[in-house]
């Protein structure tokens, strides 16, 4: 062939390979730029394994490895932490727990059949905020949450109360807290015994007994928070409220639910 059309076969197998660089880099472009739509319209919380995740759903079919060598080919890296756990429970004292029911059993057959919640700071220029959540094992929703400037009991019975109210007040739900002298107090007590609630708690100094609500806190200050300096307590209030209700609950995908948000 190469002798009849008057080339060189060096020249045509050149050629040859130019054609495959082509098309494999015309491939790389068109993978390296949905991968870094995506990163992007997930505020880089994404890495490959949501990206390929949601590449699949679009109808888009590649391998998860590939999706990992655009992401690190671009420069992408999912948002990482610093390391911070300041210390939010007071467990030294002396008023009466309630034993642990959930035993880090975090899997769940239904809605409202276990609850966790927990307390956690938020710093801004004006000084801390506490926040503190109730979240439903089934479907790793927020279902209630409360804010305040100080780390009391109104602040607990209040998201757990916000909790409630959203679900119509179910009875039986198993509620899993850590310790803290805030589970602990008679007014939260007297609220888990109203609404026909279990109450649970962990184990003193473990934290992978409320490992849900621990990795909660963790996605809200690597996604939202980390990196910024926010200077109002209006401001954290509104990011807070954005992530949860906007994001967290609606949109970003749970490993624990099969990928779905």
């Amino acid at each position: 062939m190469c002798v009849i059309f008057n080339v060189s076969t060096s020249g045509y197998y050149e050629w040859c390979h130019r054609s495959r660089e082509c098309i494999a880099n015309e491939y790389r472009t068109s993978l390296d730029s949905r991968v870094r739509r995506l990163f992007e319209q997930h505020n880089g919380d994404y890495g490959a394994p949501r990206i390929w995740r949601c590449l699949l759903r679009l109808g888009v079919f590649y391998n998860i490895k590939t999706v990992a060598d655009s992401l690190k080919r671009q420069g992408l890296r999912a948002k990482a932490s610093a390391k911070f756990k300041p210390k939010t429970t007071d467990s030294n004292h002396r008023l009466p727990v309630y034993k642990n029911v959930l035993e880090q059993e975090f899997s769940a057959e239904r809605l409202n059949e276990k609850w966790v919640g927990d307390i956690t700071y938020l710093d801004t220029a004006e000084g801390w905020l506490y926040l503190a959540v109730v979240i439903d094992l089934y479907s790793r929703k927020v279902v209630g949450w409360s804010m305040s400037e100080r780390m009391n009991k109104e602040l607990v019975c209040d998201a757990f109360s916000n909790a409630m109210n959203l679900r119509g007040n179910p009875a039986g739900v198993i509620m899993h807290t850590d310790r803290g002298s805030q589970y602990c107090s008679n007014k939260y007590r007297k609220l888990i015994k109203a609404t026909h609630s279990v109450g649970s708690m962990s184990a003193k100094g473990c934290c992978y007994d409320n490992a849900v609500a621990e990795s909660f806190f963790h996605s809200l200050k690597v996604e939202a928070i980390h990196g910024r300096r926010v200077q109002t307590h209006h401001e954290m209030r509104s990011i807070v409220f954005r992530y949860i209700e906007s994001r967290y609950n609606r949109i970003r995908m749970h490993s624990s639910c099969n990928y779905l948000s």
